[in-house]
């Protein structure tokens, strides 16, 4: 735009005056940032519409704006402008990103205003410079830079900012004023590993040791709020400290040793630790109990998840333990108590190399019925929606299941065809989709599921009344909240008393947990085909479903009246049918004085219909 055609606009429109400076900047060869549409180049004016004519990087080029609808939304920027720059000085900028990185954090966060960014705003500007995708890895590798770069503040906490340094300080001094301000005793134990991580040259703080050294054991030994975790985290992070001082550190107190004395869920423990500590604590555990370190570790193992599972199964190998690790495998796989993170470790490392040797003779169909089992049971004990990462790796692995059913025959694939029918972790799609990789590998699995569904199909609903419903609703809510659990409660204890061979109370809790989930499943199936009703709607001239008939027995001449309703209302004393017993199914639909023939027992009885009421009538 040229003063002229500013003139014109302000005339035009005197409520832009204000925003004259910026016009003036709206110049064809200057870049700009629009809120929605991004980082572009104004390339021209058309004059006769009043329009720049932008180039937008993100796909709108030769894009026409009017000024004044650009005053607001649109900022011009300088020259020396970082994004600018990484236009008009690709190479510099590019020479910064790959080989001073500092640097770039540097220039970007003392052109702010106030020299200070929050790390969303520097990702925004990364993502323009570098790329959207590209930025991320370079921005998580740069951070461990900046932490030893003295004209950058880095924030200890996730709500605070970047800040530059008009004079660069020492991140030593930094932290250990930090260090010495702060009462968090983890916070403490923190900045410590940072202090240790930072002071290549122990010496640069050797004058402070002692006093750090001091807080960091106050801190591990009094401070109530810190778990066992955290206190072995500390005893490491003051013990590294130390030991660069030549200290005895076996000598501290508490000693790393002492902390694992007191603690009572060494799984637990383990599951707190940071990822780069489980090698030191599995080193710990072998140190302190000789005797029984290894049936520790196994312990360990089972109940592991993530990069603990592989810290453990490299431990054992280190120490020639590979025939003990498959042991433990095949026996855990057998007794069906191998749990779902140890699973997905074994699917996810089955075709390595390094532990082709343990992995290889588990991947049968017994891996799948284990974990349908603990998908299953990870169902039943999540309350929440949260995803189950066996359930997703079993469905996002599609060569998975033929794998596992490579050497399974008809009987085994039907057998687990129907187990992933009953799953509670699976949704209805999702069953469809492995169910159809079921029947690729076994044809005859279709046949068998489908005649199931026409089984169902013949009679898909069940008529019910509203309190047997809730009856029925609240066994099966008691039997998911209650009566499972305290099962699965009861085998762990039954299982932890030795051999299963001899364990009459680990079979007894079992053959519960088969009647359990038998129950279970059959409440499914039930409560999915129930349609409540108030029998309302029982006709009057015939019989049907909430009817109330007076019969006459033709062998004695008896008069009797049945009720007969819902499907899971049977009361014999109080002469009420469920509409599914033989005399009911024989007398829907009869007008009165039809005469029926029941055969029960073999024996036939002859009934005549006398008359037909409504049962809601008579309530």
């Amino acid at each position: 735009m040229n003063k002229e055609a500013i003139d014109a606009l302000l005339e035009k429109n005197p409520k832009l005056v204000p925003h004259r400076a910026k016009l003036e900047t709206m110049v064809p060869g200057n870049y700009c940032l629009h809120r929605s549409w991004g980082f572009g180049k104004i390339v021209d004016y058309n004059a006769a519409e009043d329009r720049l004519i932008i180039d937008f990087e993100d796909g709108k080029p030769g894009h026409a704006m009017a000024p004044a609808f650009c005053v607001d939304k649109l900022d011009i920027l300088l020259p020396s402008d970082l994004l600018v720059r990484s236009r008009t000085e690709a190479d510099v900028i590019e020479e910064m990103v790959k080989k001073r990185p500092a640097d770039l954090i540097c220039e970007i966060i003392s052109a702010s205003e106030d020299q200070a960014m929050m790390a969303s705003e520097i990702e925004r500007m990364l993502a323009r410079v570098i790329g959207p995708i590209k930025y991320k890895k370079w921005w998580t590798a740069t951070k461990k830079v900046l932490v030893k770069d003295p004209r950058i503040g880095v924030p200890l906490k996730k709500t605070e900012p970047y800040i530059y340094r008009d004079e660069p300080v020492k991140p030593e001094d930094e932290i250990l004023e930090q260090f010495h301000a702060t009462k968090n005793s983890k916070q403490k134990i923190e900045l410590g590993e940072k202090l240790y991580a930072l002071s290549e040259n122990i010496s640069v703080i050797r004058e402070e040791m002692p006093a750090i050294l001091e807080e960091l054991t106050d801190a591990i030994a009094n401070a109530k709020s810190l778990s066992q975790a955290d206190r072995l985290h500390g005893v490491w992070v003051r013990n590294n400290l130390a030991r660069d001082l030549h200290e005895d550190v076996e000598s501290l107190e508490p000693s790393s040793a002492s902390i694992l004395d007191a603690t009572n869920d060494y799984s637990e423990l383990a599951a707190q630790l940071p990822a780069q500590y489980y090698k030191r604590y599995l080193d710990l555990i072998s140190r302190t109990y000789p005797d029984k370190w290894q049936a520790m570790v196994e312990d360990l193992l089972r109940n592991s998840s993530g990069k603990f599972t592989s810290e453990c199964i490299n431990f054992m190998l280190e120490r020639e333990l590979e025939d003990r690790i498959c042991y433990c495998l095949d026996r855990w796989l057998k007794e069906q108590t191998i749990k779902g993170p140890l699973l997905f470790w074994v699917v996810k490392n089955r075709a390595s190399k390094k532990y082709s040797n343990i992995i290889e003779p588990l991947v049968t169909p017994r891996l799948l019925a284990a974990m349908f089992y603990a998908i299953d049971y990870e169902a039943l004990q999540n309350a929440s929606t949260r995803r189950i990462p066996l359930a997703d790796l079993l469905s996002d692995d599609t060569a998975l299941i033929p794998a596992l059913l490579a050497d399974a025959n008809v009987e085994t694939a039907s057998d687990l065809a129907q187990t992933l029918l009953l799953n509670q972790g699976f949704e209805d799609l999702t069953k469809k989709s492995l169910l159809a990789r079921f029947i690729k590998q076994f044809p005859t699995v279709q046949s068998l599921l489908a005649g199931e569904a026409a089984e169902t199909s013949e009679d898909e609903a069940l008529i019910v009344s509203q309190e047997s419903f809730n009856k029925a609703k609240t066994e099966y809510e008691e039997l998911i909240s209650k009566k499972i659990p305290e099962n699965k409660k009861a085998i762990q204890i039954a299982r932890d008393h030795g051999d299963l061979k001899e364990n009459s109370e680990y079979k007894m809790a079992r053959q519960d947990q088969d009647i359990l989930l038998s129950r279970k499943n059959e409440l499914e199936v039930d409560l999915s085909r129930a349609r409540v009703t108030d029998f309302k709607d029982a006709p009057t001239e015939n019989i049907g479903i909430g009817s109330v008939v007076e019969l006459k027995e033709g062998s004695s001449g008896k008069k009797q009246t049945y009720s007969i309703l819902g499907a899971w209302d049977s009361d014999p004393n109080n002469d009420v049918l469920s509409y599914k017993t033989p005399l009911a199914q024989a007398l829907l639909g009869k007008e009165s004085g039809a005469t029926v023939v029941t055969k029960i027992g073999g024996n036939e009885e002859t009934w005549t219909v006398l008359s037909i009421a409504r049962w809601i009538d008579r309530k």
